[in-house]
Parts: structure tokens; sequence; C-alpha cells
């Protein structure tokens, strides 16, 4: 067998010893890059007690939670487009640390991220699906903006606490065969979590059409047999997952803040319900690009009828992606990055294209390898609802309308689902691999330790 065949190879075609040592593996870089970055944080909020990046405009929602509480008045009144759960998980650590307020919440920030690794660990532990989760976290803690939203006051800490544990429970119950009492816990945890989830950042609402569409295909598909239990138990999960949704809702009287909707919370934005369909293109390229390195060894053993079809499709998107690199070049590292290097427009538009077309030409060559390997990743439900969960976080997209653009940070909430993709596709850890892991951490932190430096 190729060493080719055996990166691509799905973990059930590995050996159960082979499968258990690099899964132990994967989970303890997991672990230390964690920890990296958990001390970075730490340093961070020690030394540098002054507002950064989206600070400033923050921890005015935290300090209106942590003085008036989680009252209606005060959700309705809230200034910031996210959801108010993450608002108010930091409030609640100003309220009990009751030390500097910018201080406890970046605190509370980092609190959600230590229950993060610690129950997803667990879950590794005692779960099912080891090896996608150690894969998920690991890309996860090497995410851009990943140690930036450990040690700041933004909202995907608490978010991504919910999300991940809530998905976590959710796969581990619509697997199990047994309907026990333990397995209804899990699903009633799993879909009351991810609930809070979108109410932390609206875009985590792809993970309920996930978890539907993987119930439904688990009784289309699988057992029949399934209990009457087990239905009612999916059925109660996903109605409890909507009712934080629907109470939002009905307080907002929309999916963002009337503030934020009416644009009266910030001069130049506007983010409200409405059509956009630049926004999800824009989603779905950086979606590809962030694949392109993390899975980037699957294209360079593209079959030759694949390869076909994938170069008219990457020189296309390359070239759209040069003619429109003004609307389609989000806010982010990569931005940063291409101006400044390039010397002018052209030179950028150029850049991006090339940038854009071996990120498609790569994203086929994965969309192939995992297509031939359907039947056992389509027998995986964690890969499975990564599949989902992306694609519908990116068709999503075309529902958010108003003028903000979308940032680069917010691929950090769909990172595990990539993480689980990518390992899906290529479970080892190579040399390259190690490297471009490495590289994407040094990243992470330069990014929050930039501030220090900049007044």
């Amino acid at each position: 067998m190729s060493s080719y065949k055996r990166a691509s190879a799905s973990p059930q075609d590995l050996a159960p010893d082979e499968c258990r040592t690099r899964t132990k593996r994967h989970c303890r870089l997991a672990l230390l890059i964690f920890v990296l970055n958990l001390i970075s944080a730490i340093l961070f909020i020690a030394f540098i007690n002054r507002p950064v990046y989206d600070d400033q405009y923050n921890i005015v929602d935290v300090h209106s939670y942590a003085t008036n509480g989680a009252t209606s008045a005060a959700i309705r009144e809230q200034r910031n487009a996210p959801g108010p759960a993450s608002y108010i998980w930091m409030a609640t650590a100003v309220r009990v640390l009751r030390g500097g307020e910018l201080r406890d919440a970046r605190i509370g920030a980092a609190l959600s991220w230590v229950l993060l690794a610690g129950g997803t660990l667990a879950f590794v532990r005692y779960g099912a699906y080891a090896q996608e989760w150690c894969g998920a976290t690991l890309v996860l803690f090497v995410f851009p903006h990943a140690v930036e939203a450990t040690a700041t006051v933004l909202t995907e800490g608490p978010a991504l606490l919910f999300a991940i544990l809530g998905a976590l429970a959710w796969i581990e119950f619509s697997s199990r065969e047994k309907t026990t009492a333990g397995s209804v816990a899990l699903g009633i945890i799993g879909g009351l979590s991810m609930g809070i989830a979108v109410t932390s950042r609206q875009y985590f609402l792809a993970l309920l059409p996930a978890a539907a569409i993987l119930a439904a295909s688990k009784f289309r598909f699988g057992d029949h047999r399934r209990s009457s239990l087990w239905k009612t138990s999916a059925a109660l999960s996903l109605a409890l997952a909507a009712l934080p949704i629907i109470l939002l809702a009905m307080i907002w009287k929309g999916t963002t803040s009337p503030s934020m909707a009416a644009g009266a919370s910030y001069a130049n934005w506007q983010i409200k319900a409405g059509a956009n369909f630049l926004r999800p293109v824009a989603a779905l390229l950086d979606t590809a690009v962030y694949l392109l390195p993390l899975s980037f060894p699957v294209m360079l053993r593209l079959r030759q009828a694949w390869r076909w079809r994938a170069i008219p499709v990457a020189i296309l998107a390359g070239l759209g992606a040069a003619r429109f690199h003004s609307q389609l070049l989000q806010p982010g590292p990569l931005r940063s990055g291409l101006y400044g290097i390039a010397g002018g427009s052209t030179a950028i538009a150029v850049m991006f294209g090339v940038i854009v077309a071996i990120a498609m030409f790569n994203a086929v060559a994965l969309a192939q390898t995992l297509w031939e390997s359907k039947v056992a990743l389509l027998s995986r439900p964690a890969a499975a609802f990564a599949l989902l969960a992306v694609a519908v976080f990116i068709a999503e997209q075309v529902g958010v309308g108003g003028n903000a653009p979308f940032y680069d940070r917010y691929m950090l909430q769909i990172a595990p689902f990539v993480g689980i993709i990518s390992f899906a596709a290529v479970p080892r850890l190579g040399y390259a691999r190690l490297a471009v892991l490495a590289g994407m951490s040094v990243l992470s932190h330069a990014m929050l330790w930039r501030y220090a430096f900049v007044h």
C-alpha cells in the first residue's frame, strides 16, 4: 500500500492499535498546544490591562449585564450583534471575581476555553469518536485568533464551549444503538447546549440543521428498529435546541440586537436579516483557503481524471477572486499579509487569485478523497456532522444582511469541524503537516502579542 493511500485512509481502514496510537499522539499534541495557549493568555491578561482589539466594544455589553443582570430590557438594549449568552457568561465572571472589569471579563473568556478543553478531552476518553475530536481540538487550538479569543473579551470562547460540547453530546446520543436514561440525557444536554451556542454566536445555527439531517439519516438509512423513545428524545432534543433561539428572537424581534439592526450601535455598520449573495462566496473561499494548509497532501496525488476536472474549476475560481478581490478579500491575516507584501491593487488581485485557484484545486482533491471513502465516512457520525455543519455555515451567510464584512475571525467557529474534515481525509501527522500546525500556532500567538506593542 502506498504512503498516500495510508495517509488518506479513514480511521476504519487502520489497525486498531495504530488507530489508538495515532489518536493518543493527536490528543497529546492538542493538549500541549492548549497549555501553551493558556500560558500565553494568562501572561497577557496579567500584564496588558488595557482594551485591545474589540475589547472596547464588547466590554460595553459585559458591563451592562454585570450591572443590570440578564433581563429582557438589558437584552433588548444590547449594543453588539452577537447573541447575549457570551456577554452574560463574561459578566458573571465580573460579578463573581469583583476585580477590574476588563481583566475579570477576560478571565471569564479564558475559563470557557479551559472548560472546552477539559470537556472535550473527557468525551475523547469515554466517547466513541476520539479520533475525530482530537483532530478537531488540535486544529481549533492552532487556528488564527484562538489565542486572541482566549485572552481578550471576545464572544467566541463561550460560544465554542456550548457548541462543541453540545455537538459532542448530541452525536454520542444519536449514534448509540440502545436508548438508555444516559443517552437520553446526552441528547437533551446536547440539544440545549447547541441552542445556547446560537444565542452566543448566531452562526452556530448551522448546528441545528446538521443535527436534524443526521437524526433523519439515522432513521431513514440506519436501524429502523430504533425505539419510539429514541425518536421522541431526538425530537425533544431539537425542540430544546430551538427554544433559546425562539426566546431571543421574540425579545429582539429579529436575529440581531435592535440597535445593531437599526444601525444605531455604530456609525458605519449595520447587521440584520437580508439577502447577501457575496457573503457565502467569501465564506466558501475562506473555508477552501484554510483547508489548503490542513489537507494539502491530497492534491499531490489527485487522479488524472479528477485533475482535468479540478483545473478548470481552479482557474475560474482564481479569475473570479482576482476580479472581485476588493469584495471577497475580507479582514483577517490573509488580507493583512497580501496588503503588506503586494505593492498595489493589481498585485494583490493576482496573488489572491493564485491562492484561491490553488485552494479550490485542493478542495476538489479533498472532495474526491472523501467521496472515495464515503461509505466509511458516513458511518462516522462526527465526520458526517462536520461536513453538514460547514456546508450549512457557508449557506446561511446568504441571510446576513447589512454592510458588515465577513471577518476572518468568524472561521474560528467552524475550525473544529474543518479539523475533523481535514483529518478524515489525511489522518497522519507528517513533518510537513506538523510544520503547518506549528506555523499556524505561532501566527495565533503573534496576533495576540502584537497588541502589547500597539497603543
